[in-house]
């Protein structure tokens, strides 16, 4: 009797082993039973008749990404290389649609993703491509959700991760890109030059008006001393030309000290005698009345002829 007894231990421990299993967290497992669907056990310890039931499959229920490149041409003739990422999931109530219903669901969603994307991509030119790449996302997930959740398969999130069109057309648009942006350089270059010469003009223009200011508030105070030394010489008993007559030699008394303290400058002596004031004085009188006589007859002459 206490032969048979480790037999039914080692007996019970086998069965035990054979017929316990571990399923893990976010994993469904399906059970057969000579060959036939019987369950689908999901995470836990689980029990199966040992050497009558069988595990037929392990099958995720995390969410799975698949990647597919597809090459299509767009509206206006470019042959441009997509990779769509498709982020699916089994649902844990179709589990068994998914395993026996579909026999390479991988292949099969990428073929539905190729009919789907080379319907939307030619109808399109290159650039809406690259704008539009969200819509043709969306479209992808719309239909393949249509599509897969009668077999258990729950598309996620279907995203275009990237968008190669062939080398010579990225070249060309490279070209295009930098074109437009030396265009746009060039552009605002012009506009700080023009910016910069009306500002250059503005502050020229600014420094004429003010140099003539100048001038004129100079002129006005030499004047307003003549006036002066005039009354002057008037009050202490000279006559107006003996007085015109010793200002102007002043002023050319003055003119030669100014020249002898510059170094390197010539200097041209006039005629030095008792009458010189009063001659350069006639000569200057002289000039002016001239100079005057010469401004009406142009007048004159210009107003005849109009």
């Amino acid at each position: 009797m206490f032969s048979v007894l480790p037999f039914f231990v080692v007996l019970f421990v086998l069965i035990i082993f054979l017929a316990a299993f571990i399923v893990k967290q976010q994993t469904a497992v399906i059970i057969e039973r000579f060959g036939k669907f019987q369950s689908v056990r999901t995470a836990g310890l689980q029990f199966k008749i040992p050497l009558i039931d069988r595990i037929a499959a392990k099958v995720s229920l995390k969410i799975q990404q698949l990647d597919v490149i597809i090459e299509t041409k767009t509206k206006d003739d470019v042959f441009v290389h997509l990779k769509i990422s498709v982020q699916y999931q089994i649902l844990k109530n179709k589990v068994y649609e998914a395993f026996y219903e579909l026999q390479n669901p991988k292949e099969q969603i990428t073929a539905y993703v190729f009919d789907l994307v080379r319907a939307e991509v030619p109808k399109m030119i290159l650039d809406d491509v690259f704008e539009k790449k969200d819509d043709i996302a969306l479209a992808i997930r719309r239909e393949l959700n249509d599509a897969m959740l009668a077999y258990g398969y729950d598309i996620i999130k279907a995203l275009v991760t990237d968008i190669d069109p062939d080398a010579s057309v990225k070249e060309a648009m490279n070209r295009i890109n930098a074109a437009e942006r030396e265009k746009i350089a060039a552009q605002h270059e012009g506009d700080a030059q023009r910016i910069l010469i009306v500002e250059r003009a503005k502050a020229e223009a600014e420094s004429k008006r003010l140099q003539g200011k100048g001038i004129a508030d100079q002129r006005r105070e030499i004047a307003r001393g003549l006036e002066e030394s005039v009354d002057t010489l008037n009050n202490a008993g000279i006559n107006p030309q003996e007085a015109s007559a010793l200002i102007v030699i002043t002023q050319h008394y003055d003119t030669l000290q100014a020249i002898g303290t510059e170094n390197n400058s010539n200097l041209i002596l006039l005629p030095n005698n008792p009458n010189v004031a009063s001659t350069m004085l006639n000569d200057m009188t002289a000039s002016l009345l001239a100079a005057n006589k010469i401004t009406d007859m142009e007048k004159n002459s210009t107003h005849k002829k109009t």
